[in-house]
């Protein structure tokens, strides 16, 4: 994904995308914005000069973040003309890891669906078949992803906005800690004075297609604002790096309704039972 190594030119792989008009990923571009940015990477990697952990990759945002002059939408139609005139916090600490913001990619309105279409823009289409979802709400940006639009898409959940498209379209998606990565300027609450809150649950973070290419993302993303009064944090190293020595949570037992108590499953329909039995998972060190 990185360009920092100068195996690739970042001016190259900065473009409109071809394909995007039948898939209806990207709705929004700002070419001339990405190839100008992209040029001035290429220029400082040749003097040398290291502009951080995503210098020069190019990327697209969920319609959902603000980003300063270029259209924000979210889906809704009394935003349909929306420009911003400022960055999502998100957004501005991508642009100074080094990130090339191309465009933003596609969502259901106000974020609240499992798919990928409204009024503004209309659907988008799986690249595997395109008589399929995308899933969503982060759709538009798996699609863009799966289809080699952009090297990530950055875009924000609750119960499974970038999960679920990120499973529709092959993807990989880390739904990261609560405000670890700030929601300042995500719509909702923006825009407004509504921009300064953070809903429970909701997060920001990434869909890609390696999962080694979420390494550098939150470490550029994460992080307490100037408005914190002096709280900080850092984030701890992995507990491991093998699969193996990683634990795996389960909720094999639900609460029948009406009965107020958990009841387990059947061993024998419980596909979590049946897959901890698997001589395969019992040779990759289950715990």
């Amino acid at each position: 994904m990185r360009s920092r190594a100068g195996s690739w030119s970042s001016s190259i792989s900065t473009g409109s995308p071809p394909t995007n008009p039948a898939l209806n990923a990207v709705v929004t571009l700002h070419p001339e914005r990405a190839r100008r940015e992209a040029g001035e990477a290429d220029a400082a990697r040749a003097a040398g000069r290291d502009l951080g952990p995503l210098h020069g990759v190019p990327i697209t945002v969920k319609d959902s973040f603000e980003t300063a002059g270029m259209r924000t939408v979210c889906g809704r139609r009394d935003l349909k003309e929306y420009v911003p005139d400022q960055d999502a916090e998100a957004v501005r600490r991508l642009r100074s890891a080094g990130a090339v913001i191309m465009g933003k990619s596609n969502m259901p309105p106000g974020n609240q669906d499992v798919q990928a279409d409204n009024p503004v823009f209309g659907p988008s289409s799986n690249p595997w078949d395109t008589t399929r979802t995308s899933g969503g709400a982060a759709g538009g940006g798996a699609v863009a992803i799966a289809e080699g639009l952009t090297a990530f898409d950055f875009g924000s959940e609750i119960g499974g906005s970038t999960r679920i498209p990120s499973h529709f379209n092959g993807l990989y998606r880390h739904k990261s800690t609560w405000r670890s990565i700030l929601l300042i300027g995500h719509v909702p609450g923006g825009p407004g004075t509504g921009q300064w809150t953070n809903l429970d649950m909701a997060c920001g973070g990434a869909q890609v297609r390696d999962a080694r290419d979420l390494v550098p993302i939150p470490r550029a993303t994460t992080g307490t604002s100037e408005y914190d009064g002096g709280f900080s944090y850092t984030l701890a190293p992995p507990r491991a790096t093998k699969l193996a020595a990683f634990r795996v949570a389960v909720w094999g037992e639900d609460v029948r309704r009406g009965e107020g108590r958990a009841h387990p499953p059947r061993p024998e329909r419980d596909p979590y039972h049946r897959a901890s039995r698997s001589p395969r998972l019992r040779r990759r060190g289950r715990p």
